[in-house]
């Protein structure tokens, strides 16, 4: 039994599909075959089930699932300590949103680069329910997401921190300097509004709702800085997360309204699954956010854990 034919049974079980595990790990769908029919022999079971398109675990497919995966992941610890002191050289996948990624990702991937140059980063863009799913199938190694707080006992959360989601307007708006502006007031201008999926979106309808209320956006994009363009160009009015147009606000371009009693918030998390591996990729880039975090002084984030 080899540790390559283990590597590919994990990655056919997680991807569901031989034809997507071949594609992922550079074989062809007869190598990734013949790997799987050769364990399967010398285990003396049957690991999957083909029926049609639909590819799934036996009950000795998961029975096996579950020592391959911890073979997997000691020799990857062993690894990871006999090349501590080498250069880190990995690959880091990270699930985010679109408005973390226009707005925060930017600097944050450029100081990442700096520090480790040889490591690579693929960036997935999603909604938050899309990206934990990958997370939970290892196709993900960390989400950093918008959202409620959410807690699942299969996560390791490593970063929490509230987020301000509000209306905002170009300086030259006639409601810039109004005060105690009322939800129907504002919801009666042009809304230029991201799409459905977006946490803070739903966030937004669901308040309405509760109060026999809704709202008719003239335009609904996914894309954050080009919502920001247009609220530059007074196009209309936005519901934002306060982190992708502080800078414009500090600037003076751009302007929160000054809502009576209306408040919502949400939290910016990171977290991965646990029992994901902490590679040292990973752990440099959540030390790294972290740090970031307590320069904007945010709160003291947990400690990540030890293996």
């Amino acid at each position: 039994m080899e540790l390559r034919e283990i590597k590919t049974f994990l990655e056919v079980a997680n991807q569901r599909s031989f034809c997507r595990a071949a594609e992922k790990l550079g074989y062809s769908q007869a190598a990734v075959t013949v790997q799987i029919k050769q364990l399967e022999r010398e285990l003396n079971v049957h690991l999957f089930d083909r029926i049609g398109k639909q590819t799934t675990l036996t009950h000795e497919g998961e029975t096996f699932y579950e020592y391959a995966a911890d073979v997997v992941k000691s020799l990857t610890h062993v690894k990871n300590i006999l090349s501590e002191s080498s250069e880190l050289t990995g690959r880091l996948v990270i699930g985010t949103i679109e408005s973390i990624c226009s707005t925060l990702f930017p600097p944050l991937i450029q100081e990442f680069h700096r520090l480790y140059p040889q490591v690579n980063v693929s960036i997935v863009v999603d909604s938050p329910d899309a990206l934990l799913t990958m997370m939970n199938h290892n196709t993900i190694d960390l989400v950093y997401f918008l959202d409620k707080r959410m807690y699942d006992s299969k996560w390791v959360k490593v970063m929490e921190q509230p987020e301000n989601i509000i209306f905002a307007a170009s300086k030259t708006h006639p409601f810039g300097m109004e005060t105690d502006l009322t939800i129907d007031q504002v919801i009666s201008q042009p809304m230029i509004l991201t799409e459905k999926d977006a946490s803070y979106r739903l966030m937004l309808e669901q308040y309405l709702a509760a109060y026999g209320k809704k709202v008719h956006p003239f335009l609904e994009i996914g894309n954050t800085e080009f919502i920001i363009k247009l609220l530059r160009s007074n196009a209309g009015i936005s519901f934002l997360p306060e982190f992708t147009i502080c800078k414009d606000i500090e600037e003076g371009t751009l302007m929160p309204l000054n809502m009576k009693d209306f408040h919502l918030q949400s939290w910016r998390q990171m977290v991965y699954h646990r029992d994901k591996w902490i590679s040292r990729e990973m752990k440099a880039f959540i030390e790294l956010v972290q740090r970031m975090e307590q320069k904007c002084g945010g709160a003291a984030p947990p400690d990540i854990p030890k293996e």
